[in-house]
């Protein structure tokens, strides 16, 4: 009985020898439909997770509020000259809101384009008045002297602390550290320099990406003392005022389970506090339950796509063995009248097309491992040759890393035997079924 089950693999093996092209290129369809769902599903998940870890780099605690400027305030060109009213945050929602019992840390912070000056260098950069907690808010990491201290912060001190690029413009080989910079008509000592650090994408519709390579940080009180509230750009021959006093307040919360109740504190206070929508609360929890729905749905949706491809491939077997089926019913009639079963028939075209699935889904596999390093390739070949194309990406494409879920590869090559199964069990049916008096009198 085994050597009988052993010779029908043979036969089935040297059956799909006989015409190799034909044999490859159909492989080759199931090939391609199991390494799609292995890559298809390892570039989403590299995408979500992407999106997932800017979101957790908020603080799954934390609730962040951001001053956005109403449409209402928003000018028209031209060379007018026209002053903007307060808006946004304020310090009195500053200090109500440190006062909810759930909220264990509020961190203000305010920030300018201010052109900064050290001798005859001169650089636009962002100053950024904040409180020592900002460094682990960011998780920014000092890489000379020190960040802002809650002694400067009481004393309002006229001190700085420059981003890496910052003080490589403004010092080049320099020590930036004890060296002055001038800041409008103001001069600030150079306390410490800060490591670099990767800018951030944007996250929800109201949370822009940051970009921390330009920054000055001041201490936040020495921010409201020398710089103030109003500001005035001159940009196109317009000039624009304006008055805010926070750009921004990071909530933290006790307890992650007050997170979400919190959030809805926050709204109703600042709801009752100001006439019109000059602020935005991004809770970061909410986003990343958001963000998890959307990984479930993206990945249904490219397994779907994937799947197509292997239904694809699935038809292409079909297509050859009832090809192959017509091409040998003389031996089909011939096997029959030796006393082979229907069954015997079955399962010899069975065989083959079994043969074809387990051909195409191993190698699909092993191609569909090699997605990390397909697509660091592919992204080497479009900054080479390819630069225009490259940047018109999405910044989310372009930086993807695939990250291969594990239970894809089972479910790739499950999936392609399935359609070996299936897809070849029509042929092997209808073979069986010939007539033999037919198939014995059928000229090829």
């Amino acid at each position: 009985m085994v050597y009988l089950q052993l010779r029908t693999w043979q036969l089935g093996v040297k059956s799909l020898l006989l015409h190799p092209l034909r044999s490859l290129l159909t492989v080759l369809g199931i090939f391609i439909g199991t390494a799609s769902v292995i890559w298809l599903l390892a570039i989403g998940e590299g995408i979500s997770s992407k999106a997932q870890e800017q979101i957790a780099q908020l603080g799954a605690d934390n609730i962040i509020l951001r001053s956005v400027q109403p449409m209402s305030n928003k000018g028209g060109g031209g060379r007018a000259t026209f002053a903007l009213k307060q808006y946004g945050i304020t310090r009195a929602d500053y200090d109500n809101l440190a006062q909810i019992e759930t909220i264990s840390q509020a961190v203000r912070i305010r920030e300018t384009r201010r052109e900064c000056k050290y001798r005859d260098r001169m650089e636009d950069g962002r100053v950024v008045g904040c409180d020592p907690e900002y460094l682990e808010l960011n998780r920014l990491v000092v890489d000379r002297g020190h960040f802002v201290t809650d002694s400067e912060l009481r004393s309002e001190d006229g001190v700085c602390i420059l981003s890496a690029e910052m003080a490589n413009k403004l010092f080049r080989y320099e020590d930036p550290i004890g060296k002055q910079i001038h800041i409008d008509k103001d001069y600030y000592d150079v306390v410490g320099v800060m490591q670099e650090k990767t800018a951030t994408a944007a996250v929800g519709g109201s949370m822009s990406g940051q970009d921390f390579s330009q920054d000055i940080y001041i201490p936040y009180t020495t921010f409201v003392r020398r710089i103030g509230d109003k500001n005035t750009y001159h940009q196109g021959g317009s000039r624009t005022s304006e008055y805010l006093e926070l750009n921004q307040v990071t909530l933290k919360v006790a307890q992650p389970d007050d997170v979400l109740p919190t959030a809805d504190a926050v709204r109703a206070m600042l709801s009752g506090r100001h006439h019109e929508e000059d602020y935005a609360v991004v809770v970061p929890m909410e986003l990343l339950e958001q963000a998890k729905n959307t990984r479930l749905m993206f990945m249904v949706f490219m397994g779907l796509m994937a799947a197509v491809s292997l239904v694809v491939g699935g038809i292409g077997i079909m297509n050859i063995m009832l090809a192959t089926v017509t091409e040998r019913t003389r031996e089909i009639g011939i096997r029959r009248a030796l006393g082979a079963k229907r069954g015997d028939i079955t399962r010899q075209f069975l065989v083959e097309t079994i043969v074809i699935s387990v051909a195409g889904g191993i190698t699909g596999v092993l191609g569909g491992l090699i997605v990390g390093p397909l697509i660091q390739g592919l992204r080497w070949f479009l900054e080479t040759f390819m630069q225009s194309a490259m940047q018109s990406l999405p910044e989310t494409m372009r930086d993807v890393t695939p990250i291969i879920v594990p239970w894809s590869i089972p479910l790739a090559f499950g999936i392609s035997m399935l359609i070996g199964v299936v897809f070849g069990l029509y042929p092997a049916r209808r073979a069986a079924r010939m007539n033999v008096i037919d198939a014995l009198r059928h000229v090829a």
